[in-house]
């Protein structure tokens, strides 16, 4: 039998523990499907990650026996996430740092930066498709930027230009980031990262007041704007087009919404950390169906802050799908408190019989 003895690294400034096992921890409970029966399912919870162990799996008795126990990781309290090729990015607002999960060799790790690289109070992330890493650091008043080795390269933004970053995302040529202090999306060069221009302009109708999340895809900029209990949808000009929602207490109104996300069918998902739910929009701002709630079981979300569509790490999660069913994309959720800190979910269809 094959045995993968702990591994504990530092590197870069990342704190590293392997797995244990030749294979990951699949955790086998009854499926959980939204919505639930008799309806036809369409989201399966998948698993929950609250430490290393969840990820990299539980050690044997020959590897615990040898080396002794593995001390066991643990996520205090993320906030945003960010996925790319075989790895998935929490921010953690308690660490000051990142956890980093490596769905390839099945690793899990801390990553405290030092230097100029050092992180403060990292609310959310994005990687680019060079895979580069951006991190919003609330406290810093900055975008620190990390390349593919997860060396310091640079930052956006000082003292005088963000006020408060709580997001960041890269489309294109460009990169927008919502400063919720000064009710704005900045966009900025990507090459060069200078300043472009500021969404909307100062003398639009159509103002934010608390932006807290961003979404570019295609041709449309959609904001979750916390002040107004909205999710406001821009052109990448930074001319208003419509806003989805309003503030209330039922199906289609949101009471605090944080994270989006949109699918390749231009669904838009909406956490609300007040109902405890993700929402979702078809691309008209239609009310298609709702998951979670507050926590009772498996599933459920405790105070959840964002959302993040993945099509890259399928092959990590499909033996956590339920056989009757194939696995479309997966949707990771962080949250903030509970026995569930960052749940994974995925979007299902029945298989033909």
């Amino acid at each position: 039998m094959k045995y993968i003895f702990k591994v504990i690294l530092i590197i870069h400034g990342i704190i590293c523990i392997s797995c244990s096992g030749s294979e990951h921890l699949s955790n086998k409970l009854e499926p959980v499907f939204f919505p639930p029966a008799p309806d036809e399912p369409r989201i399966q919870f998948l698993k929950s990650f609250s430490k290393s162990t969840d990820f990299t799996g539980a050690q044997s008795a020959i590897t615990s026996f040898i080396i002794g126990d593995e001390e066991a990781l643990p996520i205090l309290k993320p906030y945003g996430l960010a996925v790319g090729k075989n790895k998935i990015y929490v921010c953690d607002t308690q660490l000051n740092g990142l956890e980093i999960m490596d769905t390839k060799d099945g690793s899990f790790g801390y990553f405290l930066p030092e230097g100029r690289g050092r992180l403060k109070q990292p609310i959310n992330c994005f990687v680019d498709s060079d895979g580069f890493l951006y991190v919003a650091d609330a406290q810093r008043r900055q975008v620190i930027i990390f390349n593919t080795e997860l060396d310091y390269i640079g930052e956006i933004g000082d003292s005088s230009t963000l006020l408060k970053p709580t997001d960041v995302f890269v489309a294109e040529d460009q990169i927008f980031i919502n400063d919720i202090s000064k009710h704005s999306i900045h966009v900025y060069d990507r090459i060069s990262r200078k300043y472009i221009k500021s969404i909307p302009p100062a003398s639009d109708d159509n103002k934010l007041f608390s932006p807290t999340n961003i979404a570019v895809y295609k041709d449309k900029i959609y904001v979750s704007d916390l002040g107004d209990s909205k999710v406001k949808v821009y052109d990448l000009e930074g001319k208003y087009i419509r806003t989805i929602g309003t503030i209330g207490n039922s199906p289609g109104k949101f009471s605090r919404p944080k994270g989006i996300a949109l699918d390749e069918d231009e669904n838009l998902y909406v956490v609300d950390a007040g109902f405890e739910n993700v929402q979702i929009f078809n691309k008209d701002g239609k009310l298609l169906m709702y998951f979670g709630g507050s926590y009772k079981k498996p599933g459920d979300m405790w105070l959840p802050a964002k959302v993040v569509i993945d099509y890259m790490n399928l092959d990590y999660f499909k033996d956590d799908v339920d056989p009757s069913f194939n696995l479309k994309y997966l949707i990771f959720v962080t949250n903030q408190y509970g026995p569930d800190k960052i749940s994974v979910y995925g979007f299902i269809s029945r298989k033909n019989n």
